[in-house]
This record gives C-alpha cells, structure tokens and sequence, in this order.
C-alpha cells in the first residue's frame, strides 16, 4: 500500500488528539454491555420504565436502555448498506472504537476495513475484533478517509457514522467514489444544519466547540454528492426519532453537558438528524 499522510492539517491534528485522549464514560459505559463500542447516538422509542425500580439498580438500567437506542441506530444504518454479500469488501470511514464495523461483519460475514485518525481508537478496535475471533476479516487501519490508500473499486459499501462533520464533503465524496465500485452503496447517518433556519444556531455552535466539529448545512451533502456520482436513493429524516435518546440521556448518570444543546436545536428546527443513502452511478 502506498504511504499515505495521516493528518493532514493542524486542525485534523487536533481532532487525532481529542480522540487519543478521550474516555467519556458515556462511550465506555455503553459499550461494556456487551462489548460493542460505538460512537454515535440512539434512535427510537425510550423505555422510561427504566427510571422505575430499585435506585442501586437504576444506573445500570439507564445505561442498557441508551446503549440499545445506539445499537438500533448502527443496524437502521446497515440495513441501507444494499445486497451486501459475504465476499464483498466495507469501508467504516470513522471507525471510532470499531462498534459498527463487528456489527456488520457479524450480520453480512464480510470483510470490514475501519479506519481513524486516532492511533488510541485503532488500537482499542483491533484488539476488540481480536477478542471476538474476527480479526481475519475485521481490521482497523490508522488512515485517513480523504486520501485512504486503498485500492480504486475495492468495496461494496461504505459508511459515515455521525464522522462527516470532520471534513469537508468535497473530498470525502471525491475519495469515497474511487473507492466504491460501480453500483456500490454510500451511508451516513449525520447531524445537519436545516438550510431553511438560516445560518448555524446558537446551539450548533455549542455543539461545533464541544466535539471541535464543523456541522454541515443539509444542501452541502446532496450537492456534493451530485458532484461525485453518489445518487441518492433513500433519505430519511430522524430528528424525532432521536429526541427521545436526548432526553433519556439528559436524564442519566452519563450527562455530558452538551444534551441541552442538542434539544434545543433538534426542537427549534435549525438541526436535523438525516440518513442518506446513494449508489455510486
């Protein structure tokens, strides 16, 4: 494989960083469940039966029920991945601590490449796969996803897990249509700003600074998207499907502090929580 530069810029420097040094036990926490560690956010109904019972029992209710609103999340997105088979080859493009990578190997049987700019993340990820038996057809590389490395055509499908806001689509567009082959499947599930609300809010702002991110407007997936062959296929809106994890996790043991913020903006409409899925034509 070619040598490729990992970060690219000061800026994705100090993203490697942030996500070198990260252990947010809101991503811990849910991951020891059952050993899947994922990056992401939860959708769908909230059990609040949860927030009922024994009080010494409570925070590990509330932990199951959020890690299983992130797991349906990860399967909602792989569900879109297309006629995925066995031999084919996936690309997880932000990788995080490897969650949706096991989780698609597990429901496909194919072989899955992650990738990160965080030297921890791989690390973690790898010796996760390698606790479950699949590190021959689960691997995490130290790369970037805007100059990859790998082969022209070589996968099937390829996903962004709530990582686009790291990039700039431009070029994550560009790189991810090489890598597709003709008829390949893209996903992402991603926070967008709502182009109908105007500039950025005050509360995507706050959520820019927390995650050190820059959050994209709706119009600048679809428009590159266009621009890179990537034709969209399916676009679901999420944003009330995902209000109910806001407001479960505001509740928890596991607050980070940016909840509110994430409500305020879901609710006022300037944010939207999209599924995207395109072929590559």
């Amino acid at each position: 494989m070619p040598s490729v530069t990992i970060t690219q810029s000061d800026y994705q420097r100090s993203v490697a960083d942030y996500w070198n040094t990260e252990k947010n036990p809101v991503n811990l926490r849910l991951g020891e469940v059952d050993g899947i560690y994922h990056h992401h956010y939860g959708i769908g109904d909230v059990d609040w039966s949860v927030l009922e019972g024994p009080k010494e029992t409570r925070e590990e209710r509330m932990t199951r029920e959020l890690h299983r609103l992130e797991s349906a999340q990860s399967d909602f997105l792989l569900s879109h991945l297309g006629d995925v088979k066995p031999h084919h080859r996936l690309l997880d493009a932000g990788s995080g601590r490897g969650g949706s990578s096991l989780v698609a190997n597990l429901r496909y049987g194919s072989h899955v490449d992650g990738i990160s700019i965080s030297e921890s993340q791989v690390e973690f990820a790898n010796e996760q796969a390698k606790l479950r038996g699949v590190d021959d057809r689960v691997r995490f590389h130290l790369r970037n996803m805007l100059d990859t490395g790998f082969e022209t055509g070589s996968y099937q499908a390829i996903w962004n897990n709530e990582s686009t806001m790291y990039v700039e689509l431009a070029l994550l567009f560009k790189e991810h249509s090489r890598l597709l082959a003709r008829g390949g499947r893209y996903v992402t599930i991603t926070g967008c700003y709502n182009d109908a609300y105007g500039l950025p809010s005050k509360a995507i702002s706050q959520i820019n600074a927390h995650y050190i991110c820059d959050i994209h407007p709706r119009s600048n997936y679809f428009r590159e998207m266009a621009n890179n062959r990537l034709v969209p296929v399916s676009v679901v809106d999420l944003t009330a499907a995902t209000i109910p994890y806001w407001e479960l996790r505001a509740k928890s043991h596991l607050v980070t502090g940016i909840e509110e913020a994430f409500l305020n903006a879901y609710k006022n409409g300037s944010f939207q929580y999209l599924l995207i899925a395109a072929d590559r034509v």
